[in-house]
């Protein structure tokens, strides 16, 4: 099996914690240059240094907000004028808990910028190097509500599942380039948002944090919630030239949680 990614650029966003460093860390091993991408220049700092070079690569940071679109073109256009990128994973911290019906028109309006429009922007940078070189490999970290939506996750509902038709159609669109387009789906993962949901959760419903968790853990047939480093095996596995025939899936991690096929 090729897993081989010597020689290949990854831009990894969302990058300085949980699953996005996880996945950066991941596509550093299998040989990948990796630029992380994200907004607080100290932790892209820390989190460059900490990544693997034993294939000798080069890995550096854009640092970019996701909450101004225009910042994450302008720096992804700098970039990509002296750079080629073989591999991008979308990733972005998901909108707060509530209910869709309680949410304000703005607060949909924040997370589809956020999710949706920066994805597009990062995207439309990086496919025409990806054409040349008849290679290419977008992974979106979304959600598993994009085939059953999450009870008080309204508006990642509503945006996670408007990011997965989006990749569906470019999967259509770029499939014939050589460039696939998948979607990861992550179930519970112990990363800092997780503990916010579960904290959340706990008093919603008058419970400890702990009570919380174990009912959380209850839900899934392996028993547990997975560590971020699980998710990233398959960010890689699909960045690699091993799952080129792998294009338009949503592919849960989820220890079989999510009740659909």
């Amino acid at each position: 099996m090729n897993l081989d990614l010597t020689g290949k650029r990854a831009v990894v966003c969302g990058s300085t914690q949980g699953i996005g460093l996880a996945s950066a860390r991941e596509l550093a091993l299998l040989g990948a240059h990796v630029t992380l991408l994200a907004r607080h220049r100290e932790k892209l700092e820390q989190a460059v240094a900490s990544l693997p070079t034993a294939k000798s690569q080069r890995h550096n940071f854009i640092q970019a907000d996701f909450a101004f679109p225009n910042e994450v073109k302008s720096r992804m256009h700098d970039f990509m004028s002296n750079h080629t990128v073989h591999i991008l994973v979308n990733n972005t911290g998901g909108p707060p808990p509530g209910t869709a019906l309680d949410a304000q028109p703005e607060d949909f309006l924040k997370a589809f910028s956020a999710h949706l429009i920066c994805n597009q922007l990062i995207t439309q940078a990086v496919v025409p190097g990806m054409k040349k070189e008849t290679f290419g490999r977008i992974i979106n970290i979304i959600s598993t509500s994009v085939k059953i939506p999450l009870r008080n996750l309204g508006v990642s509902n509503t945006t996670r599942g408007a990011v997965a038709s989006w990749a569906k159609t470019l999967s259509l669109e770029l499939g014939p380039f050589g460039i696939t387009v998948n979607n990861v789906l992550p179930g519970a993962t112990m990363t800092g948002r997780l503990e916010t949901l579960i904290r959340n959760n706990a008093e919603r419903l008058g419970k400890t944090f702990d009570e919380a968790k174990q009912e959380m853990e209850k839900e899934i047939p392996a028993g547990r919630i997975s560590e971020a480093h699980e998710v990233a095996a398959a960010v890689a596995f699909l960045a690699s030239p091993a799952a080129g025939y792998i294009n338009g899936i949503n592919l849960p991690v989820d220890g079989g949680r999510t009740g659909s096929l």
